[in-house]
């Protein structure tokens, strides 16, 4: 099985490199991936998966039914949405969309998951169950096209025993990937702060309340939360990415406006630093004689890797791709809405290497330049197939 699925992944690289450059070159925001849905579901079709149910508008899903369909389910997931960038690569697949450009990879999850559909079709003869084709919608942005999905129905009919997921890592060498069992990536909360106060000349103070003055006190307060209110034990990120106050070198503003992010591994701590963050800004700002409006635009829970699950997936791993080439990963305090199908199933979620430093591929995601080395996606839609068999086997 190890060396068909190899075999196929091989004949149809090429195949999938084609198709994650034609979804590379026509990228499309969260929850509207008209046209990316309509190219996916004329793959799956053309592959002869028919089986095919639209969900959340612009997601669908699909069944691969091997022999005795009911004995067990397997969900693979890969989403479909780019983000606000201009790219800067000068590729043949350059974004041809201005401003949207797949800086995080999901093009990549898109055509491996493909290519794995179309492995998988082809042996379903050779295992037993189904495996189900998750593809979704926005996942970059809240409430994250996981959970529409999830409310649409996408994990019934039939019901999976586990999902796996994947994600480009350009810190990981291509030709090797990484897993992580319990707990792995952060919940994110948007914060969306307003300061007000009186704005006037710059040469006279006196007769202002400053919103920019009351803004860094209490930027410089807050940071507070994670550095003495926060265990030790429980990782804590607070950033803030955007400070707008449109003054100028002698005018003072009226207001503030910031926004920023909180991340951490703990539901219960997570709402307590919620209600800390809110009260140090008011005790701030209300004492400097400010206005304060403070929303917290709770996003993503954690996401926790099943156990046994990940074992088995990271042993599958293992025996396609050589120990030497299978990594542990840290927890990792970005986000990721598959968490919200780990709240519902076991699920596992692991990283495809995709840094080729002799190419000069090495930029991080979400920059203009991130591009990957595509002999990752051989790997990624060989592998996905091949955990899915493999995971079908466990009863």
């Amino acid at each position: 099985m190890k060396d068909k699925i190899k075999s196929l992944a091989t004949d149809y690289k090429a195949e999938i490199i084609s198709n994650r450059r034609h979804l590379h070159a026509h990228p499309e925001l969260s929850f509207n991936e008209f046209k990316t849905v309509a190219f996916v579901e004329g793959k799956l079709r053309s592959f002869g998966i028919t089986k095919l149910e639209r969900k959340a508008e612009t997601g669908i899903v699909a069944l691969i039914e091997g022999k005795n369909p009911t004995l067990k389910t397997i969900a693979l997931r890969g989403d479909m949405d780019a983000l606000p960038i201009i790219e800067e690569n000068e590729v043949p697949y350059k974004s041809t969309n201005p401003g949207v450009m797949h800086a995080c990879g999901h093009d990549v999850h898109t055509a491996s998951l493909l290519g794995a559909a179309k492995i998988l079709n082809e042996i379903k003869e050779t295992f037993d169950g189904t495996v189900k084709l998750i593809f979704q919608p926005g996942e970059e942005l809240i409430p994250g096209g996981a959970s529409l999905m999830i409310k649409d129905k996408a994990l019934e009919n039939p019901r999976p025993s586990g999902i796996i997921g994947q994600h480009v890592m350009p810190l990981i060498p291509v030709g090797k990937v990484g897993f992580r069992k319990g707990m792995y990536m952060a919940s994110a909360d948007e914060l969306y702060i307003t300061i007000k106060g009186k704005g006037g000349h710059g040469a006279m103070p006196e007769t202002l309340v400053d919103p920019v003055l009351i803004a860094s006190h209490m930027i410089v307060a807050l940071q507070q939360v994670v550095s003495r209110n926060a265990s030790p034990r429980i990782p804590s990120v607070l950033s803030f990415g955007r400070v707008e106050a449109l003054g100028a070198t002698n005018i003072i503003p009226n207001e503030v406006k910031i926004q920023g992010t909180f991340r951490t591994l703990n539901e219960e701590w997570r709402a307590k630093a919620h209600r800390h963050m809110v009260s140090i800004a008011q005790g701030i700002v209300e004492g400097m004689g400010g206005e304060l409006d403070f929303e917290v635009r709770k996003g993503y829970p954690f996401l926790k890797n099943a156990d046994e699950l990940t074992s088995r997936a990271q042993l599958a791993a293992i025996d396609y791709l050589g120990e030497e080439n299978v990594e542990d990963l840290d927890i990792w305090m970005a986000a990721e809405d598959f968490s919200y199908y780990t709240q519902e199933i076991d699920g596992c979620f692991y990283r495809l290497g995709t840094r080729n430093e002799a190419k000069g591929i090495t930029s991080g995601v979400h920059t203009p330049t991130f591009d990957i080395d595509e002999d990752a996606l051989e790997i990624g839609a060989g592998l996905m197939a091949f955990i899915a068999v493999n995971e079908l086997k466990f009863q």
